[in-house]
């Protein structure tokens, strides 16, 4: 859902948005919450909302046969590529994953990402397991569970959660009043 969230944001013009990176795993231990890839009958649906909104929304979309997978490494390379790379990094490993199929897993996967993205590999594995990466992104996960964020994407405005990529519209309004 926040892949579909982030091609319909990338569609809205004169707003800014702060993505801020949450370990989702962390944050569903946190709350208490098991996740849907980890309920069948959850699951079943999710693959087919995901499908429909897609469509509905002209998004090129393909649910990924990797799903789910460790996202760690990837929220923490976030949170080191600079700001000036981040929508970049942000587009194409989202791209890379529900869109192209990619799995995510494989170290030769991410990689490929990292040199089309003109991105050290090896600078990159280091900064990523760097203390001050992984306490950013623990920080970031801990005050999303703090705010009240149970899943993603959730947007906050005037303090107020809109939580799924259906209540981004509300989001704006709010927003805009």
């Amino acid at each position: 859902y926040a892949y579909i969230s982030h091609k319909k944001i990338s569609k809205i013009n004169n707003i800014v948005f702060n993505y801020k990176p949450i370990f989702l795993a962390g944050l569903h231990n946190l709350a208490g919450i098991d996740p849907p890839a980890f309920n069948k009958f959850k699951m079943k649906n999710m693959i087919n909302d995901c499908i429909l909104v897609s469509e509905k929304n002209n998004i090129k979309f393909r649910w990924n046969s990797n799903f789910p997978i460790n996202s760690l490494n990837i929220m923490r390379g976030y949170l080191c590529v600079g700001e000036d790379k981040q929508s970049e990094y942000l587009n194409t490993f989202f791209d890379a994953y529900w869109k192209d199929n990619q799995n995510l897993s494989e170290s030769k996967n991410i990689n490929k990402l990292l040199n089309n993205l003109k991105i050290d590999n090896e600078e990159f594995y280091k900064a990523i397991n760097e203390q001050n990466i992984k306490n950013k992104l623990i920080k970031l996960t801990t005050d999303a569970f703090e705010k009240e964020v149970f899943g993603t994407p959730t947007f906050i405005i005037n303090n107020k959660i809109f939580w799924g990529q259906d209540r981004l519209e509300y989001a704006v309004e709010e927003l805009k009043n």
